[in-house]
């Protein structure tokens, strides 16, 4: 499995490069706090795979990596081969970018 880390995904927004970030969480944990990506939740991620680019890199992102990894495990098993698991979630997002996010 393909990863980014929060470091890199910074690079990336910074840099404008074009990307699709996906955010695995349910929706109360997404209201909580968020990197602006699309909310697609894990359970809903396959059923809901026709909103997710085929040709450009997409980046999951959860809490704290796991979801997002089975996410990216599910997606894989249906052909997609672009996508890149954020390491450490936005648990590593809030302890390495940006201390004022709300997390718990």
């Amino acid at each position: 499995m393909k990863e980014v880390t929060v470091e890199d995904l910074k690079r990336m927004k910074e840099n404008g490069e074009d990307f699709q970030l996906i955010d695995v969480r349910e929706d109360f944990e997404y209201q909580m706090s968020n990197l602006e990506g699309d909310n697609i939740p894990l359970s809903g991620v396959v059923i809901e795979a026709d909103k997710i680019s085929k040709d450009k890199p997409v980046v999951i992102m959860c809490r704290s990596g796991k979801r997002s990894a089975m996410a990216v495990m599910q997606l894989e098993q249906q052909g997609y081969e672009n996508l890149y698991n954020l390491k450490g979630g936005i648990l590593a997002w809030q302890q390495e970018i940006d201390p004022t996010i709300s997390v718990y």
